[in-house]
């Protein structure tokens, strides 16, 4: 019979595989029709009545794009909708979330040191969190729909801030960035199949009945393409960040996604502002690079602290199981050489990815992330260069399972 852990590895996989390619079409065709519709050049009378055009070069042939303001005078035969990309997308997403965080909520969900919560739990406030998104999202857009848009972008910057606080308050630092780029990917793909598809929708219908379409639809629904325009780069920053420790594995992971977003509004505000021909803003570079210093200065700075001696809070428990002290030994003699505040391996200058386990108190706090990277697994120490045997891989696993009661 075929191992279903193995199985259930090769349907996570699979639908990883499937999230990564349809994310890529999404944010692909976002934003190439966000620099098409910037870079049409309307200063040109057309006979067809468009609102303006531009000429292409692709795959050896030329495209002659035309775009209408609201809409054709007539029906098209042949209208390509573009909205399953970002469908497929989220549902994906979702499953690769109830897959991974969901089923392993108690590894990759729930941090004792942050909150105590059951699987029930922490999986209610993570649904109840992506709704929670897309009411407050909506309700804020359609306030301001008339309003200065930048005023608009001010306020949703805010409640990113307050969930990004908020996820950290809740979950692993792992999950807590992971559920704000769902957070904010759930608002993407809802503005598609809520708002801009919907809109689209009623501009055919009245177009099939002879009616002239109402434009505020339009405008509806280029408000929204725009917001996932600048918030893309931010949700692959968060989607990428479960594989880096350094980026969730600090008191300050919620300040991190904060620079995060403003780096994505930087950035696409230069290619937009290029694309639309009002100039190459190169300043944004700059402010990127130091919103990227800063990043990578908070990501490290518990480092620069000294480490205390003895374990307390929730950290306590682990220090205070059964076999703990054989475990320090086996951590202090196996792993402490690399993840330690001055390494002592040829190479290393500081403990990869910041994590340090040459005191009590760090192995008690980074129990977890011992029992399952060198207990549950073989992935520490890398290749096994330290030669950490069988047994002591097998006493790190009781000694989590006395601490957690598993």
């Amino acid at each position: 019979m075929y191992d279903l852990a193995a199985m259930g590895a090769w349907v996570e996989f699979a639908v990883r595989w499937l999230h990564v390619i349809t994310a890529m079409a999404w944010i692909g065709s976002s934003f190439y029709f966000i620099a098409l519709d910037l870079g049409l050049h309307r200063d040109r009378n057309l006979a067809t009545g468009a609102d303006g055009e531009e000429w292409q070069v692709h795959g050896g042939g030329f495209y002659h794009i035309q775009k209408y303001l609201v809409a054709p005078d007539q029906m098209p035969a042949d209208l390509v909708w573009f909205k399953w990309e970002s469908y497929t997308t989220w549902l994906s997403g979702f499953a690769l979330l109830a897959l991974v965080y969901y089923l392993g909520a108690e590894f990759y969900l729930i941090d004792p040191a942050v909150m105590e919560l059951s699987a029930w739990q922490a999986i209610a406030i993570s649904i109840a969190s992506l709704v929670f998104g897309w009411l407050v999202y909506n309700g804020l857009c359609n306030l301001f729909v008339n309003a200065n848009q930048t005023a608009l972008m001010v306020a949703l910057y805010v409640v990113l801030v307050a969930m990004a606080i908020f996820y950290t308050s809740v979950f692993s630092g792992r999950a807590a960035l992971l559920h704000l780029g769902a957070f904010t990917a759930t608002v993407m793909s809802a503005n598609v199949f809520m708002i801009i598809i919907p809109n689209q929708k009623i501009v055919v219908a009245d177009l099939i009945a002879g009616r002239t379409p109402d434009p505020k639809y339009g405008k509806i629904a280029k408000q929204r393409s725009t917001h996932n325009n600048y918030l893309t780069l931010p949700v692959i920053f968060m989607m990428l960040s479960n594989h880096y420790p350094l980026s969730f594995g600090t008191e300050y992971t919620w300040l991190i996604a904060c620079l995060v977003f403003l780096m994505g509004v930087t950035i696409r505000h230069f290619f937009n502002s290029m694309h639309s021909r009002n100039g190459t803003p190169w300043w944004t570079w700059a402010a990127t690079a130091i919103l990227f210093i800063l990043v990578m200065a908070l990501s490290t700075a518990p480092m620069w602290r000294d480490a205390p001696e003895e374990a307390s809070g929730p950290a306590l428990r682990f220090a205070q199981a059964d076999g703990f002290e054989d475990v320090q030994d086996i951590v202090m003699g196996r792993c402490s050489m690399c993840h330690a505040e001055e390494p002592n391996w040829d190479g290393l200058l500081w403990a990869p990815k910041g994590i340090r386990l040459d005191t009590e108190a760090h192995i008690a706090t980074n129990a977890r992330a011992i029992y399952m990277h060198a207990g549950l697994s073989r992935a520490m120490p890398p290749a096994n260069l330290s030669w950490m045997e069988e047994e002591e891989r097998a006493a790190i696993r009781d000694w989590y399972a006395a601490a957690t009661g598993g």
